[in-house]
């Protein structure tokens, strides 16, 4: 069989077209003429970075972009009082698990403060406020208990 004969050697690839000029653009294969400025450059100093423009394509419509735009809660203007210094305190000194729940309130607290939330911050500040003062109150009881078993325990100690 003759490789000339075969039936692929009718089929004639296509010839890819040659770039036309476009109108405006007598050399489009070639940058514009000064658009690549050289300069100066003296022996020992690096060459700066060429800056490469690219325009619109002819006939394409610009593509406009808008910035995103991110919503955030404004803050209260009179924020709840987070009671914050007095959960770390009935924390350390008073009740250590209520500190720790005051803790966590005061600064749910101060989140919803933050985010704007009025109702969130005030049922969380009142329930800090409420958890500070009973845990100061265990507190204060149990140092009343120790000071007077302590003296008990002295004053039996004499007599």
């Amino acid at each position: 069989m003759d490789p000339s004969k075969s039936e692929k050697s009718g089929i004639t690839q296509p010839v890819q077209p040659p770039y036309p000029d476009q109108p405006g653009h007598p050399n489009s294969a070639y940058p514009p003429p000064g658009s690549y400025p050289s300069p100066p450059v003296y022996p020992g100093q690096p060459i700066p970075p060429v800056q490469y423009v690219q325009g619109p394509y002819p006939g394409q419509p610009p593509i406009t972009v808008q910035p995103m735009v991110y919503v955030t809660p404004t803050p209260l203007a009179n924020p709840l009082s987070d009671y914050l210094g007095y959960s770390i305190f009935t924390l350390l000194c008073c009740c250590f698990p209520l500190g720790i729940a005051a803790l966590i309130y005061s600064i749910f607290t101060r989140n919803a403060n933050m985010s704007g939330q009025q109702q969130t911050a005030e049922k969380n500040s009142r329930t800090a406020r409420i958890l500070n003062h009973t845990a100061l109150g265990i507190g204060l009881a149990f140092i009343v208990v120790y000071i007077i078993i302590i003296v008990l325990t002295v004053f039996v100690k004499k007599h």
